[in-house]
Formats: structure tokens, C-alpha cells, sequence
């Protein structure tokens, strides 16, 4: 699944020779090398590649070409376009990443959002802390049985400092603003790292709008939060990036998708951190009623019609059933989001996101919920995240006003309701939509 390598063999090549020796390690240059030689296979994986499944486009050409007016041609083009898809590269702050941030900006890699203490972190002396201490690991994160109840019946927000080895003080150390990912103005794509159980991952192959969302979360050391639809893990991950919270409880109902967001956390997540981060297989509905008013912070990553897997659903039958399925998601996005505004306490907030363009599992469940609940309040991220980030990512409305040559922008209620991230050529990032509520 998520361990397939994505390779551009004649981009990294023509790049390669390009390179000084002595700016980049030689290691990285015999990982391309190696790289190339897989060149044929990943040409037969190409060919592999299921065509479009034309039921699912053209549900998509009507349904887009009246929501999103002149920007649907484009993002149709950046979507049907599988090669042009960018990815980010988050780098892991419990593992040591020197060697990656050199070729990665020897590459013309540039980091998102823009860190001005990159390297003041990266000589810091808890580097080698992260080297020795959580890379070699005898034990996993979530040893068997990795399932809790969330919260752990014995969970306490005091801790015993006591009783904490370096590897505890270097996560506790760590600046808020921890979290780096790195993009590339063309479609390069970095090698995945295989999985291996005695050795933390170096970095996280993602595309990048998936980080918004927990930017919009701003979560905090010793926030307690869920991440109610967590599989495949990779929010929870940039979770832990930016911050050290007391909490996390990563949900994940269904088995073989918990099964590969455990496999994530371990990966990526030393072993000291089990006793803050936990993986809990209940019903994400319940969670308002059984932990009501608990949480600081709720990360709701509904299930959705994600545009960039439905276009390939495969046979003709298996889009239209899911054109079928699109229809009930929207019931199923409402009442995760309601519960997760009643498991969050009061003053705290919840971040609902989809992969999809669709209006219907976007504004209008949230304007559906915030009808059910006086007491919770949509922010504006407009400012904080689309203005910001728009060199980057292309957002619905632009933010140099939106209106397009036929339509006119979108009611501004839209835009107060969350932003949406609209794949385009040259930055095919998305789709993305957010929307941050706090509860009053």
C-alpha cells in the first residue's frame, strides 16, 4: 500500500548529474543509482495504472463545473494527470534527518511552511539523543495489544519527571514549530523508506495540503487529542511533529485500517511515547456521549469521496456503486462531526477535513451541524492559512478575490465555513477541504 515507491527515474537522473558530490552524501547518490535500475519495473507499474473510470468523471464534470466555475477545467487536467502529482516530504523530529534536509535542498526541495531555525535545530545537541535513542529501538511503540480504551483508564495529565530518560527530554524540548515538510515546484518524488521494526522512518511521503488541517488544529504540549478517523496515521504523525501533546488518541474502528495505522505510529513514533499515544477502535460516533467535554483538541478526517481514488475506482459497476455510496457519506460526515463537538470541551476546537471537492460533504455539513449547536463557532482561516500559503497551494476562492471571466466568486458564507485547496497544474496539491469550529 503506502510502501509503494513512487519513482520519476529520468527526473532524479538528469538531477543526479547534476549534483556536486561534495554537497550531497555519497549514500544518497547510490540509493538514485539503485533507484535507476528499477527503471523498467517502474514502467510496467505505469502501464499497470487503471485508466479513469469515465462514470466517476462525469459525475465530477457536472457537479464541478457548477461549484467551482472556471477553476474545474484546470483541476481536472492536474487531477486525470497521475505524473504531474507533487508530494511533500515530512521529515521526522525523532530521528535524525541531517543527511536527508542537505539532498533534499541540494535538490531544490524548499521547506513549507517556511522554518527560519531549520538548522539551529538540526545541529542542536538532542540530535544525537534521537540518533542513539530512538532510531535503535528494541521495542515497538505499540507492542501487543496495542488497543486502549481512550482514554487509558490510568491516564493523568501529571507526570513523573523522575522516571523520564533523554529520550523523553529531547521530545519535551522540541520547538512548537517542529513540524517540517518539504515541497518541490516540480514532480520529483523521493524514494519511500521501506518498514522496518527495529528503526524509526527518516521522513513521510504525503501530499502536502494533508498538513493543513493539523496546522489549523495548533495544537499544544499538553493538549489532550483525538484524531477521531485516524487510519492511515499520517495526521497523527504531523501531530507529533509539531507538538508534544499529553493525549493523542488515534481511532480507527475498522481492523485492516487499524492495522496500517499502527504499523504507522511505529514507524515513525518512538516507544517512550506509548503511554501518550494510544490507538482505540471505537465507533467514532459514540466518542460525544462516552468522553463528553474531554478532549482540547478533535481532528475529524471524515471518511469522503476522496476525488483522486474515485476517478480510478476501476469497472464502470464499481464507480457507479460508489457514486451510489456518495450519497449517504454526507449523514455519516454530520454525525461524526457532532460528536466530536461534544467530546471536545468548552473553549476547544475541532478541525473537520475531507480529500474532496464536493460542496455537499464540505460547507454543507457544517452548516448542517453548526444549525444543531449554538454553542460552537466556525473561525475564519482565511488569513491565517489561505493568504500565508497561497504562493503554495491553490485555494477556492483565489485569494486575490476569486471571481472567475463567467461566475462570480462564491458567497462569502462559503468561505466562512472552511477553504478548499483545488489541485491546478504546477501545484496539484489537494484537494483539501478545513474548517476549524470552536466550541464556546
Amino acid at each position: 500500500m503506502w510502501r509503494k515507491i513512487y519513482l520519476e527515474t529520468k527526473r532524479i537522473r538528469s538531477i543526479s548529474l547534476s549534483l556536486n558530490r561534495q554537497t550531497v552524501p555519497d549514500g544518497f547518490l547510490q540509493e538514485v543509482k539503485r533507484e535507476e535500475s528499477l527503471e523498467s519495473k517502474a514502467r510496467r507499474i505505469i502501464k499497470k495504472q487503471r485508466p479513469f473510470c469515465s462514470a466517476v468523471l462525469d459525475h465530477f464534470d457536472h457537479q464541478y463545473n457548477e461549484e467551482l466555475g472556471d477553476l474545474w477545467p484546470s483541476a481536472r487536467v492536474a487531477l486525470l494527470d497521475r505524473q504531474s502529482w507533487q508530494y511533500g516530504v515530512m521529515l521526522n523530529r525523532f530521528s535524525t534527518v541531517t543527511d536527508k534536509t542537505q539532498v533534499l535542498q541540494a535538490l531544490g526541495f524548499s521547506s513549507l511552511p517556511q522554518q527560519t531555525h531549520v538548522s539551529a535545530l538540526l545541529c542542536d545537541g538532542a540530535s544525537a539523543v534521537s540518533n542513539s535513542k530512538l532510531e535503535e529501538r528494541q521495542d515497538t511503540l505499540l507492542s501487543p495489544p496495542y488497543v486502549s480504551k481512550c482514554p487509558p483508564e490510568d491516564f493523568s495529565l501529571q507526570t513523573d519527571t523522575s522516571s523520564q530518560d533523554p529520550l523523553s527530554e529531547f521530545a519535551l524540548s522540541l520547538p512548537h514549530s517542529s513540524l517540517k515538510c518539504y515541497i518541490h515546484p516540480h514532480t520529483l518524488r523521493f524514494p519511500s523508506q521501506a518498514y522496518r521494526p527495529d528503526r524509526l522512518k527518516q521522513y513521510y511521503l504525503l501530499n502536502a495540503a494533508s498538513l493543513l488541517p493539523v496546522l489549523a488544529l495548533q495544537v499544544r504540549d499538553g493538549d489532550k487529542v483525538l484524531d477521531l478517523c485516524s487510519a492511515p496515521g499520517g495526521k497523527a504523525v504531523a501531530i507529533m511533529q509539531s507538538a508534544t501533546p499529553a493525549l493523542l488518541c488515534c481511532n480507527e474502528p475498522q481492523p485492516h485500517r487499524r492495522d496500517w495505522l499502527v504499523e504507522t505510529l511505529d514507524s515513525f513514533l518512538p516507544c517512550s511515547l506509548s503511554s501518550s499515544v494510544v490507538v482505540s477502535t471505537q465507533d467514532g460516533r459514540s466518542f460525544g456521549n462516552d468522553k463528553a467535554d474531554f478532549y482540547d483538541k478533535v481532528l475529524v478526517d471524515a471518511p469522503c469521496s476522496n476525488d483522486r481514488s474515485w476517478l480510478y475506482a476501476g469497472t464502470q459497476q464499481q464507480g457507479e456503486e460508489r457514486l451510489e455510496d456518495r450519497k449517504q457519506l454526507p449523514v455519516l460526515q454530520a454525525q461524526l462531526l457532532r460528536s466530536a463537538l461534544s467530546a471536545v470541551r468548552r473553549g476547544g476546537v475541532v478541525v473537520y477535513s475531507t480529500c474532496t471537492l464536493s460542496s455537499y460533504e464540505n460547507q454543507a455539513v457544517v452548516e448542517t451541524v453548526l444549525n444543531d449547536f449554538p454553542e460552537a463557532e466556525v473561525e475564519d482561516l482565511w488569513e491565517e492559512i489561505a493568504l500565508p500559503l497561497s504562493k503554495y497551494f491553490a485555494f477556492s476562492p483565489h485569494p486575490a478575490g476569486g471571481r472567475t471571466h463567467s461566475k462570480p466568486p462564491p458567497l462569502p458564507l462559503n468561505r466562512k465555513l472552511g477553504i478548499l485547496v483545488v489541485p491546478q497544474p504546477g501545484r496539484t496539491w489537494g484537494p483539501m477541504f478545513l474548517s476549524r469550529i470552536r466550541r464556546k
